[in-house]
C-alpha cells in the first residue's frame, strides 16, 4: 500500500544535517511495513532487527555502544555487510532494548553518515529505563491510512485524482462526488489500519468483507489493551481501558449531534475529577489512540495560551475503531441509518483527517461560547482563525457560524457536510464535503 509518510521519509533521507530518525505512532498504523518499504525503494540494501523477537541482538549492546562496535556485531549477527554509507539499518521494537535507544546519541555524534531509522512503541520508548539521546534524533509521525490513501488502497485512482485536480477544476461532478460518498461510508467502516484494509480488499462480497474486517478490529483492541497492561500494570491498565471504552458515551452525550466535552465522573468509582484521570488520559495520549481537542476561552493569536487545560474532548483515533468500540453494525454505517451518532461519527472523521495533514495532534482546537453557540473545530492557518462546522447530513443551517463570525471574524468560515463542494464568496461561506477534510484549507486559486 502507497503511504504518503514515503515522501517524508525521502526528505529525512536526502538531510545535510541528519539525525537518527524514530517513526512515532501508534501500533498498527504501517511503521514496520513503512520502513521496510522504504527500505527496498531507496537504498542498495535494508538490514531489519525486531528487539522483541530478536532477543540475541540485546547482548549486541550490553559491553559498549561504539557506532563501528555495533555495526560489526550487527553484521555479524545478521550474516550480512552493513555498507554504513549506502544501506538502511531499521531497528524496530525499539523499547524491548533501552541500550539500543540510548545508542541513538552515538551514532548521531560518531557515525552520522549512517541511516538509521527506528520504531516501537511510545510507551516503551518514553517510560523505559534508557537514557533518551534528547537532541540527537529526528522524529516523523505516522497515523492510519487516510481517506484518500484508503481511496488508492482499494484501486479507486480515478476517484483519487478527482481530488487533487481541484486545484484547477474547483469542483467535483455530482457523479464523483456519490461514488466519493459511497467510498467515504465504506471508509467509515473500516478506517485506516492497514491490516483491516488488507483483509476488507481480500474479499469481493461487501458483507463479509465487512465482518472480516471488523473482526480484524476487534482483535487489534485485544493487543491494544495488552501493550497498556505490559507498561502500567494490571489495576492501572483496568482504569486505562474504562476511561478508553468511555469515549464513545462520552462523545454521544453531546446535544444537536455535538460532540460532548469530556466529564470526569462516573467512569471510575471514587474518581470524578480531572486531577483523579489525568494520568490515565495522558497514558492514552503518549499510546496515539486517542485524540485530544480542548477549547479555548478566547479567540486570539496564539490559541495555545487560550486552553483550557481540564476542557477537551476526547476522540479515537481511527474512525474504525470508534465503529468496533461503539459495537456499530457495518450495515448500519453503509445505510447511514444511526441516528444523532452521525454527527458524532463524522467529527471523530474530521478530527482524525485533520491530524493526519497536521502531522501532528496538537493543533486541533474547539470553542464554545457562554450562550452555548458551539463551533466544532477552529484552524489557525497562516494568522487566520478559520471557524469549522460538521454536519453528518444534507442539513447545512449554521447559526453558531454566524454567530462567530459576528463576534470574531473570519476570512470565511466552513461548512463540511454530505452536499458537493461549493465557495460562497458573497457570503464568504465555504461548503465542503466531508471527505475533503485532510486538504482544508483548499488553494482554489480565488
Amino acid at each position: 500500500m502507497k503511504r504518503s509518510i514515503f515522501d517524508e521519509l525521502l526528505a529525512w533521507k536526502n538531510k545535510s544535517n541528519r539525525y537518527p530518525l524514530i517513526l512515532q505512532g501508534a501500533r498498527q498504523v504501517g511503521k514496520t511495513y513503512a520502513l521496510k518499504e522504504f527500505g527496498k525503494q531507496y537504498f542498495e540494501k535494508s538490514h531489519y532487527v525486531n528487539f522483541e523477537d530478536e532477543l540475541g541482538a540485546h547482548d549486541i549492546f550490553k559491553e559498549n555502544l561504539s557506532p563501528c562496535e555495533i555495526i560489526d556485531k550487527l553484521s555479524f549477527h545478521l550474516q550480512a555487510q552493513i555498507n554504513i554509507k549506502c544501506d538502511l539499518v531499521i531497528f524496530d521494537e525499539i523499547q524491548a532494548c533501552p541500550q539500543a535507544i540510548t545508542s541513538l546519541k552515538y551514532f548521531s555524534e560518531k557515525m552520522p553518515e549512517l541511516h538509521l531509522v527506528s520504531s516501537g512503541s511510545l510507551l516503551g520508548i518514553s517510560l523505559g529505563e534508557s537514557s533518551f539521546p534528547v537532541g540527537k534524533v529526528d522524529f516523523l509521525n505516522m497515523y492510519p491510512m487516510s481517506f484518500e490513501e484508503f481511496l488508492e488502497a482499494v484501486g479507486e485512482l480515478q476517484l483519487k485524482k478527482s481530488l487533487e485536480s481541484l486545484n484547477k477544476e474547483k469542483q467535483i461532478p455530482d457523479i464523483f462526488h456519490k461514488k466519493l460518498w459511497n467510498k467515504l461510508k465504506e471508509y467509515f467502516v473500516t478506517g485506516g489500519l492497514p491490516s483491516v484494509i488488507e483483509v476488507y480488499r481480500n474479499f469481493e462480497d461487501k458483507f463479509e468483507a465487512f465482518q472480516k474486517a471488523r473482526n480484524e478490529q476487534d482483535r487489534i483492541l485485544g493487543t491494544y489493551m495488552a501493550d497498556i497492561a505490559k507498561h502500567s500494570g494490571k489495576q492501572n491498565s483496568m482504569h486505562i481501558e474504562r476511561v478508553f471504552r468511555s469515549i464513545p458515551q462520552q462523545l454521544s452525550s453531546g446535544q444537536d449531534g455535538n460532540a460532548a466535552k469530556f466529564k470526569f465522573k462516573d467512569i471510575i468509582v471514587g474518581k470524578n475529577r480531572y486531577a483523579d484521570l489525568v494520568d490515565l488520559i495522558d497514558w492514552l495520549l503518549a499510546t496515539r489512540l486517542v485524540i485530544k481537542v480542548p477549547f479555548v476561552n478566547n479567540v486570539e493569536h496564539p490559541l495555545t495560551v487560550y486552553v483550557d487545560e481540564n476542557q477537551f474532548r476526547l476522540f479515537i483515533f481511527d474512525i474504525g475503531i470508534l465503529g468496533a468500540l461503539s459495537n456499530l453494525a457495518p450495515s448500519k454505517i453503509m445505510e447511514y441509518d444511526y441516528g444523532t451518532y452521525k454527527g458524532f461519527f463524522a467529527e471523530n472523521f474530521i478530527c482524525q483527517e485533520f491530524v493526519f495533514a497536521d502531522k501532528r495532534a496538537d493543533r486541533v482546537y474547539t470553542w464554545k461560547s457562554k450562550s452555548g453557540s458551539e463551533i466544532e473545530f477552529l484552524r489557525d492557518h497562516h494568522g487566520d482563525i478559520l471557524p469549522i462546522e460538521v454536519k453528518s447530513g444534507f442539513n447545512t443551517r449554521s447559526k453558531s457560524l454566524q454567530f462567530f463570525a459576528e463576534k470574531h471574524g473570519s476570512s470565511y468560515r466552513t461548512l463540511m457536510s454530505a452536499n458537493n463542494l461549493h465557495i460562497d464568496l458573497k457570503n464568504q461561506v465555504h461548503r465542503y464535503p466531508l471527505y475533503l477534510a485532510s486538504r482544508f484549507p483548499l488553494d482554489l486559486n480565488i
